[in-house]
């Protein structure tokens, strides 16, 4: 099995890793490796519906949509990810259990009761400190999980945290859980860098035929192409999202919005404006204007920039507008 600690803290980059160590890479492996600050969502989730999308803009905090599915979870630099990828006989390869256990083994040495729960969830004393997920093609895993070792709590609650009402869909929904930090149970203070160490050598000392590897300057092109084809990309970290429907309603100065659209693949299809505000010109107008853009903050405000707001919605801002249409 082929071992590595993947140095790189872009989300795109490394979230593009994981798919070339499962799709290009024969040998199994097992990865650390860590993100800057990122939502990762589950393949099958809707994004924006997972999002805080103000926090997340204020905060340049990148979202990256993953292989596997699950629910969405935020990754910083005091979280530690760790991937597994295996060949084996169909089905059996599925097994959360097998691949968090020696992440349960470290924390044991380490005086931590750390204990598998539910479906994919490790945890302390009742409280969530890893989730995991896993991908499976014909007869092949991919399994990755993420470790809370230092994350800074504030910014987890922060960046997911979403109005449930706003989205009607049948997206798999991410269901907040009680979290911790594996520092704040550890007996005898050590670096996040320590922990990856003692992981990477345990990882070692249990499994057959380990070997270090490096990446090549083949692997990096090869992985960098996957990075700027798809995961940093809005088709698929946006648009990839199942249809939806979304309504949501302000109150501005002008009076009260209300803001109606059908969503398919990321791009609004159908739009209705309904409120008590008063203008010169026929909303119609607005509405059609949004059809076909893509539910995406930057594009529609340029559009809205662009029109004569005040004719279409007396005393409203485009911020007002912004605010109805996420």
């Amino acid at each position: 099995m082929l071992c590595i600690h993947h140095h790189s803290t872009d989300p795109y980059f490394n979230i593009a890793t994981d798919e070339y160590i499962f799709k290009h890479l024969k040998e199994d492996c097992f990865m650390l490796w860590r993100n800057d600050n990122a939502i990762i969502v589950g393949k099958h989730q809707n994004t924006l519906a997972e999002i805080n999308v103000d926090y997340v803009k204020e905060k340049g905090i990148k979202v990256v949509r993953r292989l596997s599915g699950g629910g969405a979870v935020y990754h910083d630099l005091g979280n530690l990810n760790f991937s597994f990828t295996r060949t084996g006989e169909n089905t059996e390869v599925v097994d959360f259990k097998r691949y968090t256990k020696p992440i349960i083994e470290v924390l044991q040495k380490l005086g931590v009761d750390a204990k598998f729960e539910g479906r994919n969830d490790i945890t302390i004393d009742g409280k969530k400190f890893s989730g995991n997920a896993e991908h499976v093609f014909k007869n092949k895993v991919l399994h990755h999980g993420t470790i809370l070792f230092s994350s800074e709590m504030k910014d987890v609650s922060g960046a997911l945290k979403i109005n449930p009402l706003k989205y009607k869909d049948r997206a798999v929904k991410s269901i907040p859980k009680r979290v911790t930090n594996v520092k704040d149970h550890l007996k005898e203070d050590i670096s996040l860098e320590q922990f990856t160490q003692m992981i990477m050598d345990h990882i070692v000392e249990t499994h057959d035929d380990c070997r270090i590897y490096e990446f090549t300057e083949e692997d990096l092109a090869a992985i960098q192409k996957i990075r700027d084809e798809k995961y940093a990309t809005w088709d698929w970290n946006f648009g990839h999202s199942p249809n939806y429907n979304f309504q949501q309603g302000v109150r501005t100065k002008g009076g009260t919005l209300e803001m109606n659209l059908e969503v398919k693949k990321g791009v609004i299809k159908e739009a209705k404006i309904y409120g008590d505000f008063f203008g010169s010109k026929d909303v119609a107008e607005v509405e059609d204007m949004l059809k076909g853009s893509q539910h995406d903050q930057d594009i529609l405000r340029k559009k809205l920039e662009e029109i004569e707001l005040d004719a279409y919605f007396h005393q409203m801002t485009v911020d007002d507008l912004m605010s109805a249409l996420f």
